[in-house]
């Protein structure tokens, strides 16, 4: 067994250890929390078709995030980008539903989507690349733009007819949400969408010139510049797509799910793909499982304050504990010494 998998496999276990002491000082046992998740997760239909109805932009969020690991940015934005998405889909619903047919109205929504993540994914390139503001901060600060934004149309302009309320918009017409599975939230059709964006992702970043000048700019963005490559390009590229796949995980969610513009309309799904995105140390390979472990963990967790009275954050504790010790592993695995094959 070599070292590398020996350290990885340590890392994997002192995290399920370190998560085992986490729910013993909640006051818990590992395996009643374990059971309760499960049931949360799996436990009827409804309750996987929920976890479905995650997975779909979760797993297109991580996707989109690829691009922007594989240049070597941290897009923290992405929150905003799928806000951004959301909006730019409620805008478009609420401007031509009444004048066009809903599947038109519908594909409509779904390019509006697309286009404000995109747009709000260029804004920070921009501001990174060429306003050479850190891509954290100007993503960060995005999120705040994007939020209040949604905050001002949901309380302003778009509130529901005599009553502003958290709870959103005014719901579309039926004939506006994409089909479902039964009455539940999960829609064919978004998890499609998420798996067509996962093999596009896959084709790219495996077997395309693009994808490999990609990595090139993020392993070294100055050796990339001599040697000709046009990395100012790729950078803003990298933001562009992370912002397509973003914009579109929020029109999912107003088409799919919630049916209209609400002021958590990300369920934090952007910070929950850069867990599933580190966990897999940026591989795309990995995305798919992880996303669905993520998602069921999610979901599962909401039966914590039923069964158990736990909080349902414990969720959060467990993913983050998993990211932490996965990247502690790599960090270790990386500074082992390299050995050459043949010799002792």
């Amino acid at each position: 067994m070599s070292q590398s998998l020996v350290v990885r496999t340590g890392s994997l276990i002192v995290s399920v250890l370190f998560i085992v002491v986490a729910i013993l000082l909640a006051g818990a046992s590992p395996l009643e929390v374990a059971t309760a998740m499960w049931n949360g997760a799996f436990g009827t239909p409804n309750q996987f078709a929920r976890l479905l109805a995650t997975l779909a932009p979760l797993l297109l969020c991580a996707c989109g995030l690829v691009f922007t690991f594989a240049t070597g940015l941290y897009n923290l934005g992405i929150e905003g980008q799928i806000m951004a998405g959301a909006i730019a889909t409620t805008f478009i619903l609420r401007l031509t539903q009444e004048i066009l047919p809903a599947p038109l109205v519908i594909l409509l929504g779904l390019g509006a989507g697309i286009a404000g993540g995109l747009i709000w994914g260029l804004l920070i390139g921009f501001l990174n690349v060429y306003a050479k503001v850190n891509e954290i901060f100007a993503g960060l600060g995005l999120n705040f733009v994007a939020q209040g934004l949604a905050l001002y149309l949901i309380f302003g302009p778009w509130k529901r007819p005599g009553v502003a309320s958290m709870s959103g918009t005014e719901l579309f017409n039926r004939n506006l949400w994409l089909p479902n599975f039964g009455n539940t939230e999960a829609s064919p059709i978004a998890l499609l969408l998420a798996v067509v964006g996962l093999v596009v992702t896959l084709s790219v970043m495996r077997g395309t010139y693009f994808g490999l000048q990609l990595q090139a700019v993020g392993r070294n963005l100055r050796a990339s510049y001599i040697q000709g490559i046009p990395a100012i390009e790729y950078l803003m590229s990298s933001f562009a797509l992370c912002g397509t796949f973003a914009g579109l995980a929020g029109a999912l969610q107003v088409l799919a799910v919630f049916h209209r513009l609400i002021p958590n309309i990300s369920s934090n799904l952007g910070f929950l793909a850069l867990l599933v995105v580190m966990l897999v140390n940026f591989n795309p390979l990995g995305l798919l499982p992880v996303a669905f472990f993520f998602s069921a963990l999610n979901i599962g967790s909401l039966q914590l304050p039923l069964s158990l009275q736990l909080e349902s954050s414990l969720a959060g504790v467990i993913q983050g504990t998993l990211v932490l010790f996965a990247l502690l592993g790599q960090s270790l695995s990386d500074r082992l010494p390299k050995t050459t094959p043949g010799r002792s």
